[in-house]
């Protein structure tokens, strides 16, 4: 049994789960050995074997809190967020004095956009171990999203002042200086991080982040998707839907006021460009960090991926938006708008989580592709009776690319369960 918890410490968790299977071969009804299986084959992603595992702790030893709080972890990873909290509440409940427990409450009031109960997590775990890593940086981080930068600032501060290398601390201090738009040194603490941990994707997300940052449009993009983030999930809504009915509102009012259609059509037309921006300036400017060797590096294989059906896109409808230019054919001008809209919906679907939210947004991605391509082929071949059917086709095509919108952010917060 040490040796197996030595090796899952070590994060060797093959050779740990190779060791507690042992020790359930003598005896099956060891919740201990059933619990750390189970985690062992967590983080191995066979997470119904893992549960199956935990469960049986469970069941074996209801009063053993650590067999709950390996439950809330394998129910957590597997994106069962409410279960893993009741889970973490029963085994604080049973051993209140655990900090680990706590700090696991703090993450998980995270992930529900809860930073005032996430923030009591933490600071409940700091009074039974005032130097708890793990405690101290969720702090942080729910004292970031609730807007206290300076005491976020100074607990991360205070926590590498007594552990320099830990990574963890430096990626949460290199998000903090992003939120305070300070990209140069957020990259400084970013890099730390990876010195430490090479395989930290908090870091590694933070690096692209502060690289696009240094291109101007993209930093006030980025102030705009880290407000969102401090929002809760119905705050972001409503944001979205007041942005929507502000411009009818305005546009209203240009039809009712003509003479101040100079001042509100501008207005409508920067709004425009920059909600477009909201969903394509990611995979855009990871396209821009393809050519900046360390970018390049930074980028994951998905992010590869997106920037380079992106730019195939771009470049399609900047190629027909030239073509019009010089020959003034209107075909031409179609297949701009249709691969120029046909960006939201290609953006929205790397947005959204792996599984089926991400194949439900492809395929309608590939919908309004095939549509909008129909219809500009239709109008290409200027047949006699089809400019109707190719009107109808782009039309539905560019009905379908304004509600991509909200269908890809409906679909973008949704965690499927694994």
């Amino acid at each position: 049994m040490n040796r197996g918890l030595m090796l899952y410490e070590q994060n060797r968790y093959e050779l740990a789960e190779a060791e507690f299977r042992q020790v359930l071969a003598h005896d099956p009804e060891d919740a201990f050995a059933h619990a750390f299986l189970g985690l062992c084959l967590a983080e191995r992603k066979e997470y119904r074997a893992a549960t199956e595992h935990i469960e049986r702790a469970v069941h074996l030893a209801p009063d053993m809190a650590l067999a709950h709080s390996a439950h809330s972890r394998i129910l957590f990873e597997r994106n069962y967020v409410d279960p893993a909290l009741r889970a973490i509440h029963e085994a604080i409940r049973l051993e209140p004095e655990n900090a680990d427990y706590h700090a696991q409450e703090s993450a998980i009031y995270l992930e529900k956009s809860q930073w005032r109960e996430a923030l009591n997590a933490a600071e409940q775990g700091l009074q039974i171990d005032p130097e708890h890593v793990t405690c101290t940086n969720l702090r942080a981080l729910a004292m970031v999203k609730l807007g206290n930068r300076a005491g976020a600032g100074q607990t991360i501060g205070a926590a590498l002042a007594r552990n320099p290398e830990d990574a963890f601390t430096h990626a949460n201090q290199g998000w903090a200086l992003l939120h305070e738009g300070n990209p140069n040194k957020a990259m400084e603490h970013f890099r730390e991080a990876l010195r430490l941990e090479p395989n930290n994707e908090w870091a590694r997300q933070g690096i692209v982040e502060a690289l696009k940052a240094r291109y101007f449009i993209y930093s006030i993009m980025l102030k705009w998707f880290l407000w969102m983030s401090r929002l809760p999930p119905n705050a972001q809504w409503l944001v979205l839907i007041g942005g929507w009915f502000g411009v009818r509102i305005l546009r209203g009012i240009a039809k009712a006021s003509p003479q101040l259609a100079p001042v509100i059509y501008p207005i409508l037309i920067l709004y425009t460009a920059f909600a477009l921006m909201t969903w394509i300036a990611s995979p855009l400017f990871n396209l821009l960090l393809r050519l900046n060797r360390f970018g390049r590096l930074a980028l994951s294989r998905e992010e590869t991926i997106a920037s380079n059906w992106l730019g195939v896109c771009m470049a399609l409808a900047l190629a027909m938006l030239g073509w019009w230019a010089v020959t003034q054919v209107n075909v031409a001008l179609l297949g701009a708008m249709v691969f120029g809209f046909l960006l939201i919906p290609l953006a929205g679907t790397f947005y959204c989580e792996s599984g089926w939210p991400r194949w439900a947004m492809a395929g309608g991605t590939a919908v309004l592709a095939a549509l909008g391509i129909g219809a500009l082929a239709i109008m290409w071949s200027n047949q006699p009776g089809t400019r109707d059917t190719g009107g109808s086709l782009f039309g539905l095509f560019l009905l379908g690319a304004i509600l991509s919108t909200w269908i890809g952010n409906a679909l973008r917060t949704v965690r499927p369960r694994r």
